[in-house]
């Protein structure tokens, strides 16, 4: 890596930062974990919406999102990153999150949606800011994913997530609970 290609910071490299390889591992294996746990939410929803006139939203969503796990899937053994140890633990609680709020109705599912994307949105755009100008590939892959992420936000905000009952708590959980999970997978 050359020097144009280190991430920039106004102040350099602090003691304690990540080196660029550590950055790298950290950023593919969290938004591995992520999309996996994205599939699963979409997939918990399906499991209780299957029949509901938005199903097909939501599948639209989820495809996008196996799009999305399949590319880190591919990142993680190019870059021999090894997976977060808590998969499992996404497998069942993406699963849960999903079908629990889409019990709660379709507002409350897309309220989950809405709340997932807007943390990601900004877990990408942190990760762009990280990065500054080394793995250009690495950054186009992101800013597409991250494109797509607020495409579903959008469209969780207009299938209504703001109708949902316990919007504000609901939502205020789902966004505290994927930043623990970010936090969490990014290092375990």
């Amino acid at each position: 890596m050359t020097e144009d290609e280190k991430p920039k910071s106004k102040l350099g490299r602090q003691p304690g930062d990540l080196n660029p390889r550590e950055l790298l591992e950290r950023i593919v294996r969290v938004d591995h974990a992520g999309e996996y746990g994205a599939v699963r939410i979409y997939e918990g929803q399906l499991a209780v919406l299957k029949d509901a006139p938005e199903s097909d939203i939501i599948r639209h969503m989820k495809e996008q999102e196996e799009v999305h796990r399949e590319k880190f899937e591919d990142l993680i053994a190019e870059y021999r990153v090894r997976p977060t140890l808590l998969s499992p633990l996404w497998h069942v609680a993406g699963f849960a999150l999903g079908a629990g709020t889409a019990m709660l109705g379709k507002e409350a599912a897309m309220a989950c949606t809405e709340a997932v994307e807007e943390v990601i949105d900004e877990h990408y755009q942190d990760q762009l800011e990280q990065l500054g100008n080394s793995e250009p590939e690495l950054k186009e892959v992101i800013e597409k994913f991250r494109n797509e992420e607020i495409e579903h936000r959008d469209i969780a905000r207009n299938e209504g997530a703001a109708d949902a009952p316990g919007y504000e708590l609901l939502t205020s959980a789902v966004k505290t609970g994927s930043k623990l999970a970010i936090w969490l997978s990014s290092r375990v």
